[in-house]
């Protein structure tokens, strides 16, 4: 007797991703930040004046979905056009099927997944259709378009950066999913609101994931066709035996970014490590990790060894090109360095220092020696008289004051001894008794 599968008698038409894609604005989940009502976005769609543009942001965040809900909307014709499987003779036959729809007084919406896989010349064929209002293109990247994209192409385009969901955007589609009729809304699901927060965690910001892995744990439940218990035991084999170490709140996520920045400016190397471990084997984001170990570089580490910023860096692209679990090795490298380098907070402290008084004193006139004269009423005015050119000076160095006279004599970068830095505050201690010594010449 052949045995059959636990999914023969729960047979549902199509992955539950699939099903549950919202079909209005309203069933939308997320991107709040661009489809409030006060929102640019949201009143192009409102106005049914909606331009090519450029969906920007993480898988699973709803970029394909709303461009088919933006076609609804605007009661336009929807290409989905792959930019894996498709080449210029493809994008010339779409076009000219759009041509003819316009000439019909149809619009159409092309919208292209992962545009940046097309090469140049692929980009280019969209240019005249674009320019000529015959398509509205919309893309959708999960690579800075700046880098990616055409900036012919990219010209024409508005961008618009999508976020990934919050973990309370999707518990919501979770339970959503559980309710509807095209979820299991005719089903009986028993499952605990704390193993959804979990799902909810473990996707990461990704509607997709959070789904599938919902889907995989109430087919795999305890029950029969249309009944379903879903335990934590069920939950962790779904997602690969991973611990959800985060707690529903997201406190958890922020205890151990907490604790790897604080173990690393104590350079206590092993604690940092182990931090990271934790943060990693429970599924966070390698890319929010590394930039959390960038902006210590500079917050912590500083001038006293400029190095940790390239090395830290250089961890960031190694994540974005190769992911987990390989990239946890350079993220390694880039918090043990981190942690050993010497100290120096003096970055963060000049420029807290430098923002208090800007905020405090926003209307200080910028010096008339160094402002640009690019006209002769400019000139006039004063605008650039006595500035005086470094280059030109010995030392390539002069006295001209740069600041306003409110603040001429205030500091704010004041280096440490820690490292290199120790280098750098003896360099700067020259240049500011040598200006200081000039400007009582010139009294």
């Amino acid at each position: 007797m052949e045995q059959g599968s636990l999914f023969d008698d729960r047979a549902v038409s199509g992955p539950l991703a699939d099903r549950m894609r919202p079909e209005t604005l309203e069933e939308y989940a997320g991107q709040k930040h661009l489809l409030a009502e006060d929102k640019i976005l949201r009143r192009m769609i409102d106005r049914d004046e909606v331009q090519s543009m450029i969906f920007w942001g993480p898988p699973g965040v709803g970029k394909t979905t709303l461009a088919k809900i933006i076609a609804r909307c605007t009661e336009s014709n929807f290409i989905n056009f792959s930019a894996v499987t498709s080449g210029i003779r493809e994008i010339k036959e779409v076009m000219n099927k759009a041509e003819q729809a316009r000439a019909m007084g149809e619009k159409t919406i092309v919208f292209v997944d992962e545009i940046h896989r097309f090469n140049k010349a692929q980009q280019d064929a969209f240019l005249p259709y674009v320019e000529r209002g015959s398509i509205i293109l919309i893309g959708a990247t999960t690579e800075n378009p700046s880098f990616e994209i055409n900036n012919a192409l990219l010209s024409r385009c508005k961008v618009f950066v999508m976020q990934p969901l919050t973990q309370e955007d999707i518990t919501e589609l979770l339970k959503r999913a559980l309710k509807d009729p095209r979820g299991f809304g005719s089903w009986e699901v028993e499952i605990d609101d704390s193993l959804i927060d979990l799902i909810a965690v473990y996707a990461n910001g990704d509607a997709r994931t959070a789904l599938n892995t919902l889907e995989l744990a109430v087919m795999n439940g305890q029950g029969d066709a249309v009944h379903s218990t879903v335990t934590k035991d069920i939950i962790e084999q779904c997602i690969q035996g991973r611990s959800l170490l985060y707690d529903k709140k997201g406190e958890e996520h922020y205890n151990l970014i907490s604790a790897l920045h604080k173990s690393m400016r104590n350079s206590d190397a092993d604690a940092a490590v182990y931090w990271l471990a934790r943060m990693l084997e429970a599924g966070e984001d390698p890319l929010y990790v590394a930039r959390r170990v960038v902006r210590f570089a500079s917050e912590d580490v500083g001038m006293a060894d400029s190095r940790a910023l390239e090395i830290a860096v250089a961890a960031y692209q190694a994540c974005h090109f190769i992911g987990m679990p390989e990239c946890s090795v350079h993220l390694t490298h880039a918090v043990v360095f981190c942690a050993l380098a010497p100290k120096s907070n003096s970055l963060e402290t000049a420029y807290m220092a430098a923002a208090e008084d800007a905020r405090n004193m926003l209307d200080e006139p910028v010096p008339l020696q160094i402002r640009n004269a690019p006209t002769k009423l400019m000139e006039e005015l004063g605008y650039g008289k006595d500035y005086m050119y470094a280059h030109d000076y010995e030392g390539h160095i002069t006295a001209m004051q740069c600041l306003p006279d409110s603040l001429k004599d205030r500091q704010y970068y004041i280096p440490s001894e820690q490292g290199v830095e120790k280098r750098v505050k003896e360099h700067k201690e020259r240049i500011d008794a040598w200006k200081k010594q000039q400007r009582e010449k010139q009294k």
